[in-house]
């Protein structure tokens, strides 16, 4: 048993199934005890961005952590945008960073790099491992603080020669905590707001408590009093379709957030943080509830949103179930030109009951959130963090947590060149995911961005900035070089049929739509 053997068997033995690895010759020790762990599976990433955005894709729908093997300070910092969007969705990840041995560090070798400094602004437990014996036991802790509600990442750094010392002994055992209880007082103070205000109070949800109890507990608390039941823009993990509440998403533009939530007069949080806007604009404001409506602290993130959510509807007198949601009809298929709007129509009309989709359309996919509400029960994981290039690599992890879903990624055609590895990582291991590119050719935010500045019409240089049309992005063969069989769409009907092909056949296709 080398140090290398007792991580891998400690994360076994804690319910750690996957490795997503882009190992180095520090981490050599580690992939040798893969060899002798066949109930590990190791997954290869060909950039380290996609190892983290797959390890959060696989925790948000697992609710366990994978472990993300990562090759020094360089290979940590390659994975760093996809580790901000995993600590901002508050899910358990575990990165293992190879280090040099440690005495060699001394000699200043050109990969040496301060990983501590590296790691910290992303994860929530960071500890260099100092002794092979302590290797287990280290391994367990950074699982213990992964997995405490409501979860975080957690960096463990092992030297080589701590990976290829003897350390013998068992795994040790990890200890996971439950969330917190709510008091009393904090369920009987937001009951008595909201039930004063009715329509003037709003509860907002996040976390937990957006999944099937949690939504079902904030429709019963909307019936008992009135008050509106809200979601952040971007969410971790979100049940919707027929049949399961439906709940107003803060608007991600400042002034229509501002808007959206003008003259309420409390705000009862469960399992989220206030709002506020991703920026700040001149003019603007960084909080988006008005200065005068009261902040009601009923659940934080690490605490049992859905208990309170549950015993506050019984506070309130709700019945028992929450009321029967309307009959939403899907969309209809429409024909002709293809667009955001008939893309996300024909999306929801042929999306499958319990589709995973993971939504970095960004500007082309806000008519699929509106249309999906009619659309069978599914589940949405979005860009918690704002870093993009986490879409295709969610979707792959998401793939491999949940085997018998069919995956979607919806994805924007600029932000997905960031991590377009991942598509190689869905053909090597055959995973179920339906990927539809929605190319506009440009960083169309960029270009809403210029205009929301004041500035009708860019120079050539500011255009230059936000097209991506010379030269055209080819997905069609971009995919099919990594490994992923792609048609392309130009027009509503070429994309309805091709993308009732494609959920229709397993394994891992692309489409590229046409805006």
């Amino acid at each position: 048993m080398t140090g290398a053997d007792s991580l891998i068997q400690t994360a076994l033995a804690a319910g750690v199934e996957v490795c997503f690895a882009n190992p180095g010759t520090t981490e050599m020790p580690l992939v040798a005890a893969l060899d002798r762990a066949p109930r590990m599976r190791a997954v290869l990433g060909l950039f380290e961005g996609v190892c983290t955005g797959a390890a959060d894709g696989y925790a948000r729908m697992a609710g366990r952590p994978a472990l993300a093997l990562l090759h020094l300070g360089p290979g940590l910092a390659n994975g760093l945008a996809n580790l901000h969007n995993a600590r901002r969705a508050a899910v358990p990840v575990l990165v293992v960073v190879g280090d040099h041995a440690s005495w060699h560090l001394a000699a200043d070798p050109p990969l040496a790099a301060d990983i501590v400094s590296l790691a910290n602004p992303v994860s929530g437990w960071v500890r260099p491992v100092r002794r092979a014996a302590d290797v287990a036991a280290d391994t367990a802790a950074a699982l213990e603080a992964a997995c405490a509600p409501p979860g975080r990442v957690a960096t463990l750094i092992v030297p080589a020669d701590c990976q290829w010392e003897p350390a013998p002994g068992a795994p040790v055992a990890v200890r996971v905590s439950a969330p917190a209880a709510v008091s009393g007082d904090r369920i009987d103070a937001a009951a008595r707001a909201l039930r004063a205000l009715g329509a003037g109070g709003a509860l907002l949800v996040g976390g937990a408590a957006l999944g099937v109890r949690g939504l079902r507990a904030a429709a019963r608390v909307r019936a008992a009093c009135g008050a509106r039941v809200l979601h952040d823009t971007f969410v971790t993990r979100l049940e919707r379709g027929a049949g399961l509440p439906d709940l107003e998403r803060v608007p991600y533009f400042p002034e229509q957030a501002v808007a959206a939530l003008v003259g309420l007069r409390a705000l009862v949080l469960c399992g989220a943080r206030e709002p506020v806007a991703f920026f700040g604009y001149p003019g603007g404001r960084s909080v988006l509830a008005p200065d005068s409506c009261e902040r009601i602290a009923l659940a934080a993130p690490e605490e049992d949103a859905v208990g309170a959510l549950e015993a506050l509807a019984d506070a309130l007198g709700a019945p028992a179930a929450p009321p029967a949601e309307s009959p939403r009809a899907r969309p209809a298929l429409p024909s002709g030109a293809l667009d955001g709007a008939k893309l996300g129509q024909i999306l929801a009309a042929l999306q499958p009951e319990g589709a995973i989709v993971v939504d970095e359309g960004l500007t082309s996919s806000a008519p699929w959130f509106t249309a999906s509400a009619a659309a069978p029960e599914h589940t949405v994981l979005a860009l918690t963090g704002g870093a993009i290039g986490q879409g295709l690599p969610c979707a792959a992890g998401a793939a491999l947590a949940c085997p018998g879903r069919k995956v979607i990624a919806l994805q924007a055609d600029g932000s997905g060149m960031y991590t377009l590895q991942a598509l190689w990582t869905m053909a090597r291991e055959g995973l179920d995911v339906v990927v539809v590119v929605c190319a506009n050719r440009s960083y169309r935010i960029l270009q809403i961005e210029l205009a929301r500045a004041g500035i009708a019409e860019p120079g050539p240089a500011a255009r230059a900035l936000a097209d991506l049309s010379h030269p055209e992005l080819d997905w069609t063969a971009l995919a099919r070089g990594l490994g992923v069989p792609a048609t392309r769409a130009a027009d509503a009907d070429a994309f309805a049929k091709e993308l009732a092909r494609a959920l229709a056949d397993p394994g891992p296709t692309l489409i590229e739509a046409l805006l």
